[in-house]
């Protein structure tokens, strides 16, 4: 048998998941040469630790992309519990800059639905402009939205946490990725960084193309936001393996980590876990859970996208997860949630990307439904 068809499973899984090691396993099967983890965890207790894929470890760093705006959106609902951040106050109030170009009226909570129609600059973005969340802010803000406030919302690929990382800036006078390891990564111990320092660097494992190009190349608005209209187009392989992006840790799209520490993330939010009570007070929780994007995104195509800031796992996951499961995908296939209904949180982490792209890895249909297959069994 040629070696690099042999497939070998790692980690462990509570007893009550072999169901969801066998799920993983098949997979790895099917697709030879897999590089991937997966993480569960069920009311804040871990119950699935898994890995596979040449130089692959539980501990191995994979380039997430845009799972860091799901560490940001929970930064964001911290300080609106806190009463720092304001969702309906006109983000101009703190930001005088951005009132420019017809979004004087625009809100913290027009920014986290993507309805700001800030997507990138009409000539493109630079790796550097990408990658640095102050400057890219700065851009920004002078520009006129592409659509007309109120008329349509679209995922901001690279953009949105600038714009909110930059009122965090204005408001508290420290970046959202100053807030993240102060409040959620080094208290918890996660694994997930929004800026990885160079003595973390040996356990990073560069991130692959898929092994197929995509059919076509994007256009529109789609081409606007992920910035392959600039001379030249963004590859999204080679920006993950630029030093540089790791560095300074865009949450848009420079996130690096592995599949525990967003399990562990999620895990955090909802359920009690390190001797901690949930981070998420209820009606805050039922506030970033409620559906705000009704209609079709401009930049993606999906229906009824977002909840408030995060994505609605419920839709995407229609049947597997409740109406409330809220978590951010990852352009290389990653995706990660938690669902507040059943205690559930998951992360799929993938080093190649899949062969569709972003929004989570088809796979991950098949995972989850093995994850909440068992969770029902567990507690008839």
């Amino acid at each position: 048998m040629n070696a690099s068809l042999v497939t070998t499973i790692h980690g462990t899984v509570d007893e009550h998941f072999a169901g969801v090691r066998k799920e993983f396993t098949a997979l790895a099967r099917e697709e030879p040469g897999l590089s991937a983890q997966l993480c569960v965890r069920l009311h804040g207790r871990q119950v699935v630790d898994l890995w596979t894929g040449p130089d692959v470890t539980g501990d191995s760093l994979l380039a997430l992309y845009s799972s860091g705006k799901g560490a940001a959106h929970l930064v964001t609902a911290l300080l609106v519990q806190d009463g720092v951040l304001h969702l309906d106050r006109p983000v101009a109030d703190d930001w005088p800059e951005f009132a420019t170009g017809g979004k004087a009226g625009l809100t913290l909570r027009d920014l986290l639905s993507h309805k700001a129609g800030l997507l990138g600059t009409p000539g493109g973005l630079s790796t550097a402009e990408l990658a640095d969340e102050q400057r890219l802010a700065e851009l920004l803000a002078p520009l006129p939205p592409v659509w007309a406030p109120g008329t349509g919302y679209g995922y901001h690929a690279f953009t949105a946490t600038a714009l909110t990382g930059e009122l965090i800036r204005r408001t508290t006078g420290r970046t959202l990725q100053d807030h993240y390891a102060e409040r959620l990564r080094i208290p918890y111990g996660l694994d997930f960084h929004l800026g990885l320092p160079e003595s973390e660097e040996p356990r990073y494992l560069p991130a692959h193309p898929a092994r197929t190009a995509p059919d076509q190349q994007p256009t529109g608005l789609t081409a606007f936001a992920f910035n392959t209209h600039a001379h030249p187009p963004t590859d999204l392989v080679t920006y993950a393996n630029t030093r540089a992006v790791r560095a300074l840790g865009s949450a848009s799209s420079g996130s690096v980590g592995t599949a525990r520490g967003l399990a562990k993330l999620y895990a955090a939010a909802v359920s009690a876990v390190d001797g901690r009570a949930p981070l998420l007070s209820p009606d805050v929780l039922a506030e970033f859970t409620t559906p705000h994007t009704p209609g079709v995104d401009l930049v993606t195509g999906e229906e009824d996208h977002f909840l408030l800031g995060f994505e609605a796992q419920g839709i995407r996951y229609s049947g597997l997860l409740s109406a409330r499961a809220f978590g951010h995908s990852g352009a290389v296939g990653a995706q990660s949630f938690a669902d507040p209904e059943t205690g559930i949180t998951y992360s799929y982490t993938r080093r190649r990307f899949s062969p569709g792209g972003g929004g989570g890895a088809s796979e991950n249909h098949r995972l989850i439904a093995a994850v909440t297959e068992t969770v029902a069994a567990v507690q008839r």
